[in-house]
Order: C-alpha cells, then structure tokens, then sequence
C-alpha cells in the first residue's frame, strides 16, 4: 500500500546495500538528513555496530559522519547476534559489541561536522614514516635480495630523500643497523628477514 504513494521501503533499507562505500555514502546522507531535522538543542543516538566480512573489519563507528557536538559514545554488549552460533575456525574474534553515538545540534546555521576521508598514502612521503619502515615496505615485495641501487632507485625521487641530504647514507645505516629485519646477502646485496610464520 506504501508503495501505490511512491514510499518504497526497500529503497531505504541500507542493510541491502553490498557495497561498502556505498553503504558509507548513504549512511552518511541519512545522518546529516536526520540531524538536519533536529531542532536547536536537540539530541539525536544512534545505534550502530562493526561488520567482519572475509577477514576484514567494516567499522560503521569510524566511517560515519559526525555532525554537531559529539556528546558521548556508549559501548553496549550485543546480544541476539547470528555470530553466537555460529563455529569459527582460525583465530576468529566475534564482535560482541556494539556503538551508541550521540550527537547534540547546539548550534543552528553554521554546523561542526567530523568526516573521515580516506585517502591512499605512499610510505616515502609520510613525514611520520621511519627509515626502517620505508626501506623494509620497499623490500618487501622483493623475494630474493637486491642491490643498493635498487633501493635508491626506490626511494630517491620520493619526499623521504628529497629532505635528507643524505638519504643514501641514511638507507645504508638503516640496513646495518637494524639486523633483526635486514640480512646483508653479499657485497651490496640486502635482503629482508622474513618470519618464518
């Protein structure tokens, strides 16, 4: 009967959605919708929990969009969940709770609004990034040792070696003074230690 006045509730069941940028966009569009119905001093919770799918976390809590003045989040135990019985096998974590987020419209026109962004970042140009952590990244696809040059092939053309004068000294002493994670394999030749797990 909805549906003869144009309300298709499918439409608006963001559960059916597969798709999880997709499912980001619409949530978002639906809670900057709803707090845009809030009135000035109004309150709005919202219910929410993390999704595992293949080995990946999905988590709804830092992906929402966070309008207004972020009051509180309250964690509460999930219960009835379809992962209680169900029998894992590997080291599989059940997630056995979930969010209540609340925000609070305190103020009229001008709105606060928390988004995350996500964004593709190369290690070599992270100014956070150690020596150890870009010089192991680049090795890591290599299966068999490489030689120096390679490395500062890698690297130099990147903001890691663009700030460091001396970025080839710096590999250099990165790869000999880190020998749980580099292994010298001959002259001018490295090689990452890999775990045997």
């Amino acid at each position: 009967m909805e549906e003869q006045y144009g309300y298709d509730p499918r439409k608006y069941d963001l559960s059916r959605i597969s798709d999880w940028n997709q499912f980001v966009k619409e949530m978002n569009y639906a809670m900057l919708k709803q707090y845009s119905a809030l009135e000035r001093g109004g309150r709005m919770a919202v219910l929410m929990g993390d999704i595992k799918k293949k080995g990946h976390l999905y988590s709804m809590l830092s992906e929402i969009a966070k309008p207004g003045t972020l009051e509180n989040i309250i964690i509460k135990m999930q219960h009835n969940c379809f992962s209680d019985n169900t029998t894992y096998s590997g080291r599989f974590i059940p997630i056995l709770h979930e969010y209540v987020m609340i925000v609070w419209k305190d103020v009229g026109l001008i709105v606060p609004i928390l988004v995350t962004e996500k964004k593709e970042c190369d290690m070599r140009d992270l100014p956070e990034a150690t020596w150890r952590g870009v010089v192991a990244a680049v090795m890591e696809p290599c299966k068999e040792a490489v030689p120096l040059s390679y490395l500062y092939e890698q690297i130099e053309s990147h903001k890691k070696a663009k700030e460091n004068q001396w970025w080839r000294e710096k590999i250099r002493q990165t790869l000999q003074c880190n020998p749980k994670q580099f292994e010298h394999a001959g002259r001018g030749m490295w090689q990452l230690k890999r775990s045997a797990a």
